[in-house]
């Protein structure tokens, strides 16, 4: 068993800072764990703000933050602009807003509008994904590095795939529908790397809109991604690659046609769970096989209809926490996915699980984020609302979290002073 390689550990152990930012949209690693211990545990729409302020339209992206910056993808126009907001972490201020024209008609869902896709930052450089609009990459101050049209993405239901930082590469889901593609582009300038082709078909019943992680398995490191398989009524797969050429290394079938969800992986990257949309399936495989492992490595898959799961899940001391659509939060074995505890919360929970001390956050539709204590007994710290729809996840840093709504963003003020 290896310790997991963090993707950005060269860029990202020279700043003091590390453990404050939060990169990505799940985290530095892609797992949804935090380092941070102070965190807040009670707020409502005023008290312990420590700021908020108004957003132009409905987006379902999920801030990051760097030091003193919070960077936030934007949909404008009803999609014909895609804005890349940098936001002073003190103030909320806006100190510079960037924009792309959209001139394709993507068709979508009213749950999901344009930018569903968070950025990404390495510290130097910011790179937001704009499915129809391409992907673009700007520095701190503002100023456009490359821009790169990769064509539309017309599903139904729009995209939602954030981009993925390795090394020199920047690692893109352009889906789902027709076509789809996994592609890693030179983060210097844009261009093409390797490409992967997916199976795309434009159907409501069928797509990914997962985000690919990287982890470290068997002294390699190996970029994961659920795709939905090879026909609408077949069987999805999780796709394990070389992240540096393209390679596939191997692939695990069991998972459904819809995908919602990032890959779910622990602190030693051993094994990864995957949940399915639609009262899919779940299942979980034990990383670092060659090639159809779905026999030999597979652990375990349930085989009865689950229900609806769009938000991503956690794993934290060997178990698993997962959010049901239905406002059911589930506790599982993450080895045998024998189910420890299961408890109302409520509402429609869509948001996905943060981990930060021995703490689980978690959002609902209707504006309510719920604190959970981690173990195998349920307890029900507290219900925290603002009475404002939101689909993004609870993003930490420095003792703060950072709660994106359809209406504003919140700086929400936690133990920690002095910033």
């Amino acid at each position: 068993m290896f310790q997991r390689k963090l993707v950005w550990l060269v860029l990202l152990l020279s700043t003091p800072l590390y453990a404050d930012n939060w990169p990505a949209w799940r985290g530095a690693d892609g797992t949804g764990v935090s380092t941070e211990s102070e965190l807040p545990v009670r707020w409502n729409a005023t008290d312990n703000i420590r700021w908020k302020v108004s957003l132009a339209e409905p987006c379902n992206s999920t801030p990051i933050i760097w030091d003193e910056h919070v960077f936030l993808t934007q949909g404008l126009d009803g999609g014909k602009r895609r804005a890349l907001l940098a936001l002073d972490r003190k103030s909320g201020e806006t100190l510079w807003q960037r924009e792309l024209a959209c001139n394709v008609e993507e068709t979508s869902h009213p749950q999901n509008p344009p930018c569903s896709g968070s950025p990404v930052t390495d510290g130097a450089v910011i790179y937001a994904q704009f499915g129809s609009a391409g992907v673009v990459a700007y520095d701190f101050a503002g100023k456009q590095l490359w821009h790169r049209d990769l064509g539309p993405v017309l599903h139904r239901w729009g995209n939602g795939s954030s981009p993925v930082i390795y090394k020199d590469l920047l690692i893109v889901f352009h889906g789902p529908g027709e076509p789809s593609q996994l592609l890693a582009l030179n983060r210097s300038n844009g261009k093409t790397v390797w490409k992967s082709e997916e199976v795309g078909i434009n159907s409501n019943i069928f797509g990914s809109w997962s985000t690919p992680v990287v982890i470290q398995a068997s002294g390699r490191d190996e970029l994961i991604m659920p795709l939905p398989g090879a026909k609408i009524g077949g069987t999805g797969w999780f796709k394990s690659y070389d992240p540096t050429t393209g390679d596939v290394l191997w692939q695990c079938d069991g998972l459904g046609n819809e995908v919602y969800a990032m890959p779910i992986v622990g602190s030693d990257g051993d094994v990864v769970v995957g949940i399915s949309g639609h009262n899919g399936p779940t299942m979980a495989v034990r990383t670092g096989g060659e090639g159809n492992v779905t026999a030999s490595r597979r652990l375990w898959r349930t085989e009865v209809k689950n229900p609806q799961r769009v938000g991503s899940g956690v794993i934290h001391d060997g178990l698993l926490y997962l959010a049901d659509a239905t406002g059911i939060m589930q506790c599982l074995e993450s080895e045998t996915g024998q189910v420890v505890w299961k408890e109302r919360l409520g509402g429609n929970l869509w948001g996905s699980i943060l981990v930060a001390g021995n703490k689980l956050y978690v959002s609902n539709l209707e504006g309510d984020t719920y604190v959970v204590r981690t173990g195998r007994e349920f307890e029900l710290i507290m219900k925290n609302s603002v009475g404002e729809p939101t689909y993004s996840a609870p993003a930490p840093s420095g003792g703060e979290l950072f709660l994106r709504t359809h209406k504003h963003l919140y700086c929400i003020e936690g133990n920690r002073r002095g910033r």
